[in-house]
C-alpha cells in the first residue's frame, strides 16, 4: 500500500508539472518583498481555486493557510510550508520569465517553494477522502528577514498547532534531484550587529589634532575576528563577519564618525547570548582605549533551526520509498545560514529538507548559489518536491512518525 501510494504520488505530480512549472514561473515574474505580496497570494488563490480547502488570513501579513480536511475522520494534523517573498537584488539570468520588477528577484527559489506547495496541495485534495485528519498548507511571505513565519503565528493561523511540521529549499548548486538533512541544528541563528564608532573629524594632514574613527573601526574589526576564535568553542560554530564599513566624504577629511553593519551566527542559545555581549564588551573597551565612544545595537534575527531527529528519520524514509534508496543524504554539518522556519519548529516537532535543483548535465559544484543574481534552477525537480510534500503529509497522518 505505503510503494503504491508514493508511486501514484509521483506518477499524477509529474502530470501537474505544466501548472506547477507555470505558476513558478508567473510567481518569479511578478516577485514581491517583504510581509505583503498581495499578487503572489492571489496567484495561489488561483492556483487552486475551487478545491476543498478552508483559509485564513491575517492582519500583519498576505500569508495564507490553507487547510484540507480529510474524508476518512479525525486524526492528526501536519503543517506543510512555501514562503512567497524575494529579495531586493536584481536578476541577470537571461530568461525568458525573468524579473518584470526592477531591481528583484526570486533568487532564494521561494517562488519553487510555492509552487511546489501548491502542486501538493492539489494532490492531496485529490485524495481527500482517503485521509484521516488535517493538512495545513502554509504559504508564508517576509521570510527573508522580515519573521513571516513568527507573525502568522502570533496572528493564530496556526491554532490549533499541528503535530508536525515540514519544509522544503531548493538548493541549485546541489546534485540533481538530491535531498538533504539532518537532526539537530540545520541552520544557524543569526543577528545583525550595527556599530557606530564616534571621534572629531578634522583635516587629513593634522590627525593629532582629531580623534580618528577610521583606524579604531578597523581595529575592532580585527579585535572581533581573533574574539571569535579566541573565546568560542570550535565545537559550538560561531560566524561574525562585518560586512560594511562607512565613513568619511573626501580622501583630505577624517570624519566624526565610522558606522560597521555584519552579521553573528551561531549553533546554540548559550554562544548567542555570549557573542552579543563580547561584541559589546570589544568594540567599547577598544574605542575607549583610543578615548573614543562605540555604541553597539543588535537587531535580533532568527533562530536556530532545529529538526527533530524522528521527523528527519521520518523524512529519510519517505524520501527513500518515493525517489529511491538512493535518494537521500545525511548532512554532516549544519549550514550557517538561517530561516524563519525556525519559528515552527520552536512549537512543533518537524524538519526542513534541501532539495538539489542542479540541471542534470551540470557540475553542481559550479552553479550559482541562492542568492545570485544568476541563480537558475532546473524545473524538471519541481514534482519531485510537490510530489515529496504530499508524501511527507499523506505518511505522517496515516503512521505518525512511525
Amino acid at each position: 500500500m505505503r510503494a503504491m501510494l508514493h508511486a501514484d504520488l509521483l506518477t499524477a505530480a509529474t502530470g501537474l508539472a505544466d501548472e506547477i512549472v507555470g505558476l513558478r514561473r508567473a510567481i518569479h515574474a511578478e516577485p514581491e518583498l517583504g510581509l505583503h505580496t498581495p499578487r503572489t497570494r492571489d496567484k495561489v488563490r488561483a492556483a487552486l481555486a475551487g478545491l476543498p480547502l478552508d483559509w485564513r488570513e491575517g492582519p500583519s501579513t498576505t500569508g495564507l493557510v490553507a487547510t484540507l480536511k480529510g474524508g476518512a475522520g479525525a486524526g492528526r494534523r501536519v503543517l506543510l510550508r512555501g514562503d512567497m517573498d524575494a529579495l531586493p537584488m536584481p536578476e541577470e539570468t537571461g530568461l525568458d520569465f525573468a524579473s518584470t520588477i526592477p531591481g528583484t528577484m526570486h533568487a532564494c527559489g521561494h517562488d519553487a517553494h510555492t509552487a511546489m506547495l501548491a502542486g501538493a496541495a492539489r494532490l492531496l485534495c485529490a485524495r481527500q477522502a482517503e485521509l484521516a485528519g488535517e493538512v495545513q498548507f502554509m504559504f508564508q511571505p517576509g521570510e527573508e528577514g522580515h519573521h513571516g513565519a513568527r507573525f502568522m503565528l502570533e496572528d493564530g493561523l496556526i491554532d490549533p498547532l499541528p503535530e508536525a511540521a515540514f519544509a522544503l529549499h531548493v538548493m541549485p548548486n546541489a546534485p540533481h534531484g538530491l535531498v538533504g538533512g539532518r537532526a539537530g541544528p540545520l541552520l544557524a541563528g543569526a543577528d545583525q550587529i550595527d556599530i557606530v564608532v564616534e571621534g572629531r573629524g578634522g583635516h587629513a594632514s593634522l590627525p593629532h589634532e582629531t580623534l580618528d574613527p577610521m583606524p579604531v573601526a578597523c581595529e575592532i574589526v580585527m579585535a572581533l575576528q581573533a574574539m571569535v576564535t579566541r573565546r568560542f568553542s570550535v565545537h559550538d560554530p560561531v560566524v561574525l563577519t562585518i560586512a560594511r564599513i562607512e565613513g568619511g566624504t573626501a580622501h583630505n577629511v577624517i570624519a566624526d564618525r565610522v558606522a560597521m553593519r555584519g552579521t553573528m551566527r551561531t549553533l546554540s542559545t548559550t554562544s548567542r547570548a555570549r557573542i552579543r555581549e563580547s561584541v559589546v564588551l570589544v568594540a567599547e573597551g577598544i574605542a575607549a582605549a583610543h578615548g573614543l565612544t562605540a555604541r553597539v545595537t543588535v537587531t535580533e534575527g532568527f533562530p536556530v533551526t532545529i529538526c527533530d531527529s524522528r521527523a528527519v528519520d521520518f523524512g529519510e524514509r519517505v524520501t527513500r520509498d518515493l525517489l529511491g534508496t538512493g535518494a537521500f543524504q545525511r548532512l554532516a554539518d549544519p549550514i550557517m545560514g538561517a530561516e524563519d522556519f525556525a519559528y515552527l519548529l520552536e512549537k512543533v516537532p518537524g524538519a526542513m529538507f534541501f532539495l538539489g535543483m542542479a540541471h542534470a548535465d551540470d557540475d553542481w559544484r559550479q552553479c550559482c548559489g541562492i542568492h545570485s543574481t544568476r541563480m537558475v534552477l532546473d524545473e524538471t525537480v519541481l514534482p519531485h518536491g510537490a510530489a515529496l510534500l504530499a508524501a511527507l503529509g499523506a505518511r505522517f497522518l496515516a503512521e505518525g512518525f512511525g
